[in-house]
Parts: structure tokens; sequence; C-alpha cells
């Protein structure tokens, strides 16, 4: 980062006795816009315009001096150098003035800006001196040291004092302004904040010529080795350090990590050797007065492993593999081709296990014979860092089969092979191509077991097929022999036409196997394979030799088929032709919404038909779920009539005689449900918790109640939206009514118990009540006290003692002892909780256990 360099430099003041002596002086002052930059809240530009105005006053007025500014007028401009004051007695408050104006700006010329100096000063006629302060590194001139060089050469007695600014953390300004300093045999001083900046300031500026060396500055220099970034961990084994030159209190070699050096102000260059990796490093570094750490980076080193394997596994084995490596999350042992070149492909593996399993490991070996390579991959990068050789060599299996079956019957295989977990035997299409596809099998696959002998069905279309041992690792053939499948075939007897709904009598002959069926198809059903394409139920052939099929309800052509289970395929088939049934019903034209009222009907009265009610412009009518009631299942009609009960919404509606079987409409009359009126009666206000009389009138159907509800409720169909028990209105014409205990607007309302919905409402507003506690503030701990009190009283009031932080007052298992009914007098004894504690004596309503008044008391 650049730092600039803060022209602070033009106090350089010598002392009036010695004003003759010295040579002319020219300060160059950084204007440069770094110097905005702050030091403890203050800008660097302040301080300098401080420092230099306090520090002019002191210089003899015959003292001959100048001032040079940089990077004060433009922006991004490396000529940007200008001689405001030129040397001579007398300018001090020229320079004050000057140096006061300065508004910091442009870059950093700061070569430049000492060789415009030297030029002013005439540095190749007379004895010239230059004080120069930087907070920051060139960045302009390429080379500061040859351009010093050459002013120290072509000078009569030229002299370069530098003062470095806030440059602690910056190595490289630090060697520029050493270097511009030494080349001319002048200062080099540091200052970290204003007073630093005004002593190292009046320092330079009493020396007229140059000093003796000055005193070596000495600096705190920590030498670090880490890993792979300049943050990251410390190596923890050992490392030798070399400096070049040698500081004196240092050996010529030091072992550890974290050293820390007492040096001189300068340039060095450290080599750390890491011992156990044999690699070193070199960096050149300054050390300054401010302490800092150099820090060595090293590469983490490669990761090893190794891994330990048997030479020879048979293919398909599962083997025990030992390991020595990391066991870094995600690291694996895996088993991959010897001939795979890129050993960092994450899929490389035939298969792997992860190192967290255990060690030894049990890995399992590919199907295919060959060589492998068992291998130690890390997880983070799949890097291989460890391996071994392994060769696979072949496994055998023979099979044991008839070489004649029938299409679907069950077949019993015998085997011999490897047996390993998951392998099977299956049916193949001989003309099938890849062995190694899982799903070629044309039927059911067997798992291999104990007995050596597995059962499998054979397919159900004639022809020739191979029957395989295959590997349950990848799905491919260890073995093979072929199977020819030959045809089976069935018969149906069934009427030939039948009505729609209706259950009539199939007999069938056929192969039988477990779990064939009888099924009902459209005529021109395309796909005969479909397991959904049956019209109505199956039944399942074992039920008998002649079963009871149902027809669909809808008339057409059908198809009555014997069907093999294993593939859903037609064996044998003959066509049904399924007749209309007729049906009809007979209701009132209207009736009131709610009623119950008689219905009609005629029809086939299949088991489970049922009569209906559905909106008349209800769209679907094969919905289950679109009527309006209950249904009435015709089985339940005395004689040929059921009785349904009305919607409770007002409307045009349909009763329908619906087939259960697909609950399609084989019949229906039209019905109006007319509108209800209802009302209720009670009073326009009443306490909290109260009991008032409500008096109704409306339909009064079993099991209509009164309700009392929140005036704000919206759903007003929601059977939980009652603040309080409702009441049925079978109880009277007159019923008593709760109210909740939390005051506010209500509706109390007659409701239909059909549907909850509202028939009939008025408003009432529930009022506020009082009560009061009388209590001792503190009690013994299971002792006794008098509580007096005085409050509604209604029926399951009580008294109570709860912690006085419980949250939930509603909580009816909230109280830390037993509770008392008010009915049990005026003054009741309340035993105190065991635990000390701070808690509440509460007044509770018994309706819901809300708390309406309580007391505070602490348990000693």
């Amino acid at each position: 980062m650049k730092r600039p360099i803060s022209c602070a430099a033009a106090v350089m003041i010598a002392t009036s006795a010695m004003a003759q002596e010295q040579p002319n002086t020219i300060l160059v002052l950084d204007g440069s816009g770094s110097m905005w930059g702050q030091i403890d809240g203050v800008a660097k530009i302040t301080i300098a315009q401080d420092v230099v105005g306090q520090l002019l006053g002191t210089i003899p007025a015959d003292q001959g001096l100048g001032l040079t500014v940089y990077g004060h007028r433009e922006r991004g401009n490396c000529t940007d150098i200008e001689t405001i004051v030129a040397p001579a007695p007398g300018t001090a408050g020229a320079i004050r003035d000057a140096v006061s104006g300065i508004k910091p700006l442009g870059k950093t010329p700061m070569t430049d800006a000492v060789i415009a100096a030297a030029q002013a000063l005439r540095y190749t006629e007379d004895k010239a001196t230059v004080i120069l302060v930087s907070d920051g590194v060139e960045t302009c001139n390429p080379d500061p040291c040859a351009a010093a060089r050459l002013l120290e050469e072509a000078g009569i007695d030229f002299t370069a004092h530098v003062v470095g600014f806030d440059v602690g953390s910056d190595p490289e300004a630090l060697a520029q302004m050493q270097c511009i300093a030494g080349e001319t045999g002048g200062q080099f001083l540091t200052a970290d904040n204003a007073g630093q900046l005004a002593e190292a300031l009046t320092q330079v500026a009493a020396a007229p010529e140059p000093e003796p060396e000055p005193e070596p500055i000495i600096g705190e220099v920590t030498f670090e080795a880490r890993l792979d970034t300049e943050d990251g961990p410390l190596i923890d084994t050992p490392l030798l350090w070399t400096l070049n030159p040698l500081p004196e209190n240092v050996a010529a070699e030091e072992m550890g990590n974290e050293l820390v050096f007492e040096m001189e102000q300068g340039s060095y260059e450290v080599t750390a050797y890491w011992l156990a990796q044999e690699v070193e490093q070199t960096k050149q570094f300054i050390a300054t007065a401010n302490p800092r750490t150099v820090v060595m980076v090293f590469e983490t080193p490669a990761q090893t492993a190794t891994v330990t394997a048997p030479e020879t596994a048979p293919v398909g084995s599962t083997i025990e593999i030992g390991w020595n490596g990391p066991d870094e999350e995600r690291d694996v042992i895996g088993v991959t081709e010897a001939s795979v070149n890129d050993t960092s492909y994450v899929y490389r593996f035939s298969n792997s296990v992860r190192t967290d399993t255990g060690n030894p490991v049990s890995l399992l070996m590919p199907t295919t014979p060959g060589d492998y390579v068992i291998e130690y991959s890390l997880g983070a990068t799949n890097e291989r860092i460890g391996e071994q050789a392994i060769i696979l060599t072949p496994v055998e299996a023979s099979i044991f089969a008839p070489e004649t079956v029938e299409a679907g019957s069950q077949i019993e295989v015998g085997w011999d092979g490897p047996g390993y977990d998951r392998d099977y035997i299956g049916i193949t299409a001989a003309d099938y191509k890849d062995t190694s596809y899982p799903y070629r099998f044309v039927t059911n696959t067997a798992r291999l077991d104990d007995t050596r002998v597995a059962k499998l069905t054979a397919p159900t279309e004639p022809g020739s097929y191979v029957i395989e041992y295959a590997f349950g690792q990848d799905n491919s053939r260890l073995a093979a022999v072929p199977l020819e499948v030959v045809a089976v075939s069935a018969s149906l007897t069934a009427p030939d036409s039948v009505e729609a709904g209706s259950t009539f009598e199939v007999s069938w002959s056929g192969p039988g196997y477990d779990r064939d069926y009888i099924g009902i198809t459209a005529a021109d059903a395309e796909d005969i394979g479909y397991v959904y394409r049956f019209a109505t139920d199956i039944v399942r052939v074992s039920d008998g030799d002649v079963l009871n099929v149902r027809a669909p309800v809808e008339p057409g052509s059908y198809v009555l088929e014997y069907v093999i289970n294993q593939d859903h395929s037609r064996l044998a088939s003959v066509p049904l032709e399924v007749v209309d049934v007729q049906a009809g019903v007979t209701a009132p034209a209207s009736v009131p919404a709610g009623s119950t009222f008689e219905v009609e009907w005629s029809g086939p009265g299949y088991e489970r038909d049922y009569i209906g009610i559905t909106a008349a412009d209800a769209e679907d009518i094969g919905y289950v779920y679109r009527f309006a009631t209950d249904i009435k299942r015709v089985s339940d009609s005395d004689g040929n009539t059921v009785r349904v009960r009305a919607p409770a919404d007002p409307g045009q509606y349909i009763v329908e005689y619906v087939v259960n079987q697909d609950h399609s409409r084989l019949a229906f009359a039209p019905i109006e449900v007319t509108a209800l009126s209802a009302s209720v009666t009670a009073p326009n206000t009443a306490p909290a918790g109260s009991v008032i009389e409500v008096a109704w009138t409306g339909p009064g159907y079993e099991r209509d109640y009164v309700g009392v509800t929140a005036a704000d409720v919206e759903d007003i169909g929601y059977v939980y939206r009652f603040a309080t028990t409702t009441k049925r209105v079978s109880e009277g014409d007159v019923l008593n009514v709760q109210l909740p205990t939390m005051p506010g607007d209500y509706v109390i309302e007659y409701v239909l118990d059909q549907d909850n919905s509202r028939l009939a409402s008025s408003t009432i507003e529930v009022t506020p009540v009082t009560a009061t506690l009388t209590a001792p503030s503190t009690g013994a701990a299971g002792s006794t006290i008098e509580v007096a009190w005085t409050g509604p009283a209604y029926s399951r009031d009580y008294i109570g003692v709860t912690a006085a932080d419980y949250e939930d007052t509603n909580y009816p298992y909230r109280f830390s002892s037993d509770t008392l009914r008010v009915d049990g007098g005026d003054v009741l004894n309340i035993a105190l909780p065991e635990e000390p504690g701070l808690y509440v004596i509460e007044y509770v309503f018994g309706l819901d256990n809300t708390r309406l008044v309580s007391v505070p008391i602490t348990v000693n």
C-alpha cells in the first residue's frame, strides 16, 4: 500500500549561534492525496502543518530556508512539483503561510522533488541541504537510490536528511528512504505521531553538517514458519534459521519456530530450513524500530498412505483390507482397474468404502477378472496416495433346470456357484444382447439361499429363453442354460348379455395359476396387458370353478377374459353385451331446508345402491363427494321408500338413484329446498360468566342448538367457534346459556346441527365482573392461611395458589397446592406450597380456569 511523503521537513531550523555556518536548506513537503490519512483521528497533513508552524518560529532570521511541495495541484501527475519559496534568509513567515494553505491531492514524486530542491539550491556550486519527510513509497521514479547517488556525486556538499512518518509497516518505503539518506550522508529517522515528528525534525534541523553515525536503532523481529499461507498453521517440527548479515546476539544457526530477536535497523536476508521435509525458504526483509513479524510460508507436504491386501482374490468376493493413512473426512479405500490413467477421477472406482467404517475394511471385488489396484484415496481431492496391485481370478457357476415348461408355470431351478450376497437366478429372452442390464429379465428373479434351489415363474409368452445365474453386484451373467416355453390354453363360459350393474355366473378352465383372475374389459380396449383396463372389480380364479362377476353400469360391448396375473395378459376371452337397466325416483316438489322427507324409488336395487341429494348445477355426477347431505342405502328402505334429509342451504337440487359401483346416476327428480326462519330472544347486556335465559323459535330439528360466538368471528360455519358450551333446543323453548368470562361483544345464535350454520342471532354485550382477595403478604411453606374473597361466586369458581412467574393463566394444572371452591364460604383456609418462593393467590373462573383477580404472597 502506498504511503506518501509527509513534507513537514520544512522545519529544519538551526540555532541562531550557528546560523552563519549553515548551508542553504529547502524543506520538501508532501502534498499528495495520502496525506489525508489519519493518526489518532487527525489528518497527517494537519499534523505536519502544526509541527512545521511551531518549528519555524525557532529559526534564526539569517538562516537561508526555502520550500518545495509536490502532489498538491493535480491528480495523477508525476511532474506536479513546485518550489513555492526560494531559499533565502527571513522566509519563515512565507513558508508558514504556504504550508498552511496546502490541500493534498496528487501522486508522490518523492525522488524528483528532492532533485528539484537540490537544483533550486544550486547544489553543484554551493553547500546544500534537503530535509524530506515521507509517509510512503515512491510512486513515480523507479530508482530513488540511483538518483540520490547521482546527487551526492555531482554536488559540492549535498546532504539529504529523511524522516519516515508513519511508515513502520511498509518495508519498501523504509528501504527507499534509508537509501536516500545513506547515499547522501544524511540522517534517516522515523516518527509515528506528532510528538515524534517534531522531535525528528528538530534533530535533523539542528544538524547543519552530516553527523557521525547515529546510535543504532534496535527493533524486535519475530520469525515464524507456517503452512500454505501467512495465516496458516505454525509448523510444529524443527526448523533451522540463518540471518545475513548476522546480528551480534544471534547464533549462526538458530533452531525453533516463533523466534524473537532484537535487531539493528537495516536490510537483512533470512533463510529457514525445514528439517523434516528437507526444504528451505529465503526472504529479504527490513528490521525497523517497530516490532514486526517475518513469516516464511511452506507448502503442506504431500500426504501418503499404505494399503495391505491379498495379491489375488476371486471376482465378486469380499476381502479385508488393512490401511494406514490420514483418515480424513470422506477418505476411501477403493478398487480400480489397473489400466485407469486418471487417478483423481471420482468415478474411477469399481467399488469403494470409507475409511471411517473401520480398519481393516471389507471391500467388494468387481465381477470381471483382470489386473486391478487397491488404493487409498483422499476424500477432499480424490487423489490416490497409496496403492497395492491385485489380480482378480474367475469363478464358475452351473444351472440345473428342465428344457421345456408351460407358459406361466412354476419352475424349480438347481444351481451351483459362488452364492454371493444378492446373486440371483432369472429368465431372459434368448436373443437379448445386453447381459448386464438389470431389467432384461422377463419374469420374477429368485435370490439364492442355502437350499441351492430357486423357484421361478415362466414367461406367459411362448418362445426361446435363457435361465441365467447373475451377479447381484452388477447384474452381469455368470452362467446360463436354454429354456423353451410352450403355450397353455384356457376357456370361459358366460351369458351373451347381462343387465348393467348386475352380478352373473362365469365358469372357466385353464392353468389356474396363483392369483390368475376373470375380468371385464371394453371391447375396443387396445392394450390388453394394461392392469387398469378392467371396467369392474376382478375375481380371482382361486375362488372356485364358477365365479360371480359384476357387470359394468355403462351399457355397451365388452369382453370377458381369463387373465394371467403374472403380466395381466389375456389367455382366453368371450364377448359380453351389457344392456341398459331402468330406475326411477319420486319426491316432493319442495321441502324446508334441513327437513326429513320421503322418497319413493324403483330400480335394480343392487347391493349398496343409494338415494342422494345433489346441487342441480353439479357437473360431475360420478363424483362420490357431490352429495349435499348424507346418502340413504336403498337396502334400508321400508318397501321402496326411504327417508332423506334436505340440505341446510335453500336452492335447487336433484334427488337421485345412484349405482354404488361407480356412483353414477341411474334416475333423478328435481326438488326445491326452501328457506327456514328462526329467532332468539336474550338480554342486550349481561355480566361475564353469568347464566342468562334465551328464548327461541325455529324448526327445532333434532340436535339443533343455541350457542354464544364472538361478534368478530368470520367463519360462522365453524363448529369450534363457540365461546362457551352450547345448549340443544330439545331442552326447551327457554334455555339457560352461560356467557364467556372475557368481556366484549358477542352473538347469541340459533344453529342448524346439520352443517353448524347460523339460522338466527341476537347481539349481546358481556360486561366485566370484579372480585377481591384479602390475604397475608407472606406465609410459611406448607402452612395454612385464611383468604377472604368477594366476587361473582359462579358455580365451580375457586381460589388457588400459582407460581408468580407462571405464564399461562388459563392452564387448569398450574396451581402449586390444592384449590378451594368459593362455595365453601367467604373466608377459606388455603394450604401454601411446600417450596419457598414468590406466588400469587388468585380468584379463578370455574368455567375456563381464567384468572379474575390475584394478590402476591411470599412463601418463606
